[in-house]
């Protein structure tokens, strides 16, 4: 399985939410997650995509780090099956 079938999925569930899922990309600031999902409510979360069984790399750590100790959500998703998980738990915020 592929990373980018993880995050085409992920972008159909958020779709069918009526939400958004973004393309994170932040040219001066190295280690950003991949997306930005944000669902009806002014639920918003960022999500690392990952291939199955790789983990974060220690910049994308940090940032995780960063994100959340300024009370921002951020998941690590790394399978298909997780991707009705991770949506759950965003619309629960």
């Amino acid at each position: 399985m592929r990373e980018k079938n993880i995050e085409r999925k992920l972008c159909k569930a958020v779709k069918q939410t009526g939400g958004l899922c973004l393309k994170f990309v932040s040219p001066a600031f190295n280690g950003v997650p991949d997306r930005i999902v944000l669902i009806g409510g002014g639920k918003i979360a960022f999500v690392e995509v990952k291939a199955p069984g790789e983990t974060l790399r220690p910049i994308q750590r940090k940032r995780k780090w960063q994100l959340e100790r300024l009370g921002c959500k951020v998941f690590c998703l790394d399978s298909e099956e997780k991707v009705e998980e991770v949506v759950n738990a965003i619309q629960a915020l």
